[in-house]
């Protein structure tokens, strides 16, 4: 539906037709001038009664102060009329039955691009359906090769892989740094999304982190397959690119490193930062300095400045004049970039503008590379929808712990994981917990586990449990059986072999008048409350009644508790609702 089939021929954008409603966050059409409207201002004649010299009529029904009906204004009938004057028609009954909610804030943002303007273009109607097939058309795909867990969904937790590429393509990037770039993972950031939407995590990774590639099993351009052969010991940048690896490779190294698989990709080149700061108008930056960075091209004074297009590109790139001068700066600086980025999204000014946020559907779909999962508009607004429903105040940025590598002689040359808080922060975002104060879910987690491990225990040498292998590391079931004996006095304990079938989580059956044995050895090992299970017991090698545990695929060693952690890791971070200097 174009302009002229709404009544107006001249030049105008049929976006613009569309204002948002600030009392129901709804978008509603704006009356062309063809339209009914209040007549034009002009001479008017006199009535017939007022030529008489008759008082004018009086609108009985009018507010005190409003203007009486004259002669050629007829006002409707009085049992057309509301009180207040207001003509009643079927949609005014139902408005006065029904009162309006405001709807909040967060409910009414949309952070994300595409689930807005999909939302703009149901509302205009028969050209919606072109142009998001034109949209379509501009989503270029990669497939994840079996990498991902087959696409995120609305009922479960969610993690996005974000990679930026040093590939210098497109127009005006020649100029940068190393021109025959193969595009290497050289911005990566692991966004998880809680399960309830509360909150988010977006955890960088450095790409001078010395990781290990694993085996990719990777879709070649003739629709063939082959595998690309891993490596030890290098930068995590060279999990895309080097050799032929896609993103779906990059998934890989990121599940072997954290744990954590994740649903999908996006990719985005440098032009993605270029184009999408100039058409939200640019963002705002801190910083705590002067910075004139000949290698990025960046020279700004200190204190607040708004950026976009080369200049937002040349921030985004900057490391020699921030901090250490090297990459773990420059991640600071994209994260505090990112946030300003979150942050205009959901204010008002683009939000509130149907242009923009077409124009911003334009320019991400454009930009962006997503996996085979997330290659159309209508999958790529669900995301938007859930990503919209987090506040910027729970959507922390963190950056995976490391430590200097030695290897190398120069600070930040090279980095390897910190062996101590590294593995906290994997294992807090694997078990959904929130860096961010969300007290209510929090609590409501430390409480279900209290209750499920309340109650009287019995001693460690009343303890009677056979021990199985269902899916743990060979030698688990030993392992553990050892260490029962010999550090914690659970003598009645032995050793059943391999489980029937293989579990993903750890699990230990009991009858219930074995329920205070389960409790202690929940205790002792760390087990947290759903992993117990009522059930029945068994006949141990003496002939007496026995628990069940069996060790499953996230078990992690004899004494290595697997209760999730009740809050996460003391780290470095930032939150995206607050403004941060670069200094």
């Amino acid at each position: 539906m174009d302009a002229q089939g709404r009544g107006r021929a001249d030049d105008i954008d049929p976006a613009d037709q569309w204002v948002l409603n600030p009392n129901t966050g709804e978008y509603e059409l704006r009356l062309s001038p063809s339209a009914t409207q209040s007549p034009v201002p002009g001479p008017r004649r006199p009535a017939a009664r007022e030529e008489a010299g008759a008082p004018p009529r009086r609108n009985d029904s009018a507010p005190d102060g409003a203007r009486p009906v004259r002669g050629g204004d007829v006002p409707p009938p009085r049992s057309a009329r509301r009180r207040g004057g207001e003509p009643e028609t079927p949609q005014g009954r139902r408005a006065a039955r029904r009162p309006v909610k405001k709807k909040s804030k967060a409910k009414k943002a949309l952070a994300w691009t595409a689930g807005g303007t999909a939302f703009v273009l149901v509302a205009i109607g028969a050209a919606g359906y072109l142009y998001i097939k034109h949209l379509n058309d501009n989503i270029t795909s990669v497939s994840d090769d079996g990498a991902g867990t087959g696409g995120f969904r609305k009922d479960e937790a969610i993690n996005i892989l974000l990679i930026g590429t040093d590939k210098r393509t497109g127009k005006g990037n020649e100029g940068y740094g190393d021109p025959g770039s193969v595009g290497h993972a050289d911005t990566t950031i692991l966004l998880h999304v809680s399960k309830d939407r509360s909150n988010a995590t977006a955890l960088s990774i450095p790409r001078d982190l010395i990781t290990n590639v694993p085996d990719c099993p990777t879709k070649q351009a003739d629709g063939t397959e082959k595998v690309i052969a891993g490596t030890q010991n290098v930068r995590f940048n060279t999990s895309l690119g080097q050799d032929g690896r896609t993103p779906s490779c990059t998934m890989r190294t990121v599940t072997e490193l954290t744990g954590i698989k994740p649903d999908d990709f996006m990719v985005a080149d440098f032009n993605a930062v270029k184009t999408l700061t100039d058409v939200v108008g640019g963002v705002e930056v801190c910083l705590g300095k002067d910075i004139d960075d000949p290698d990025s091209h960046l020279k700004l004074s200190k204190g607040m400045h708004t950026i976009r297009g080369e200049q937002a590109l040349a921030f985004v790139r900057t490391r020699h004049s921030v901090g250490f001068g090297g990459d773990l700066s420059r991640i600071g600086l994209q994260q505090q970039f990112l946030s300003a980025l979150m942050r205009k999204l959901k204010g008002n000014s683009t939000l509130s503008s149907p242009t923009k946020m077409l124009n911003l559907a334009e320019a991400g779909t454009k930009a962006l590379t997503v996996d085979d999962k997330l290659d159309s508009i209508g999958k790529l607004k669900d995301l938007g929808l859930e990503l919209g429903k987090l506040n910027l105040k729970n959507l922390t940025f963190t950056t995976v712990p490391v430590k200097d590598n030695p290897a190398d002689g120069t600070v930040h040359k090279t980095v390897l994981l910190d062996p101590a808080l590294a593995p906290q922060v994997f294992e807090a975002i694997r078990n959904d917990i929130s860096f961010t104060e969300v007290k209510k879910k929090q609590k409501a987690a430390k409480d279900a586990q209290a209750a499920r491990l309340k109650g009287s225990r019995s001693a460690p040498s009343d303890v009677r449990v056979r021990i199985l292998n269902g899916g743990a590391q060979p030698g688990s079931a030993q392992e553990t059986l050892d260490w029962l004996q010999n550090q914690e006095g659970v003598l009645k304990s032995e050793n059943a072999g391999n489980a029937p079938a293989q579990l993903s989580k750890t699990t230990l059956e009991y009858a219930p008048d074995q329920a205070a044995q389960a409790r202690e050895l929940a205790h002792l090992m760390g087990l947290p409350g759903s992993a117990l299970k009522p059930g029945k017991s068994v006949t141990n090698s003496q002939g007496l009644p026995a628990m069940t545990l069996t060790l499953g695929k996230d078990f992690k060693g004899a004494g290595v508790s697997l209760t999730p952690p009740s809050k996460a890791p003391d780290v470095a971070k930032s939150t995206a609702d607050k403004v941060q200097c670069a200094s």
